[in-house]
């Protein structure tokens, strides 16, 4: 059993930063590949972001050059997000998963275990 805490998320203007953190725990949590998504009300749940347990990451083209995920120790995961726009407002969620497919790597579906989220809202 994987157990996900996200934290860090609160309300910005538009140009700003947060940085969200989960902390992770579980037995074998280190065997997990990690990541970010993000919904908002009445859509899909976007994928954004995705670290596996070599290192490798991969990105949405959404955020691409404005949001850097890193991971301390195996275990705690964290979204370094910068120049925030208004349409980055979201429940931003952490997720953590071990399927061996490597197709559609971002895709909700990639990921096992899923913390309660934490809200991100960006005025203009």
């Amino acid at each position: 059993q994987v157990h996900l805490v996200e934290s860090g998320g609160g309300s910005v203007q538009a140009g700003g930063s947060l940085r969200l953190s989960c902390a992770a725990s579980g037995y074998d949590i280190g065997t997990y590949y990690m990541g970010w998504s993000r919904q908002v009300p009445g859509k899909e749940r976007e994928g954004l972001a995705r670290i596996d347990t070599d290192g490798n990451t991969y990105y949405a083209d959404s955020v691409k050059g404005r949001f850097t995920l890193s991971r301390h120790d195996g275990r705690d995961l964290y979204l370094q997000m910068n120049s925030l726009q208004p349409e980055d407002t979201a429940m931003y969620y952490c997720a953590a998963g071990r399927s061996r497919s490597t197709t559609d790597r971002l895709s909700s579906r990639m990921f096992s275990y899923w913390g309660q989220g934490t809200q991100v809202t960006v005025s203009s």
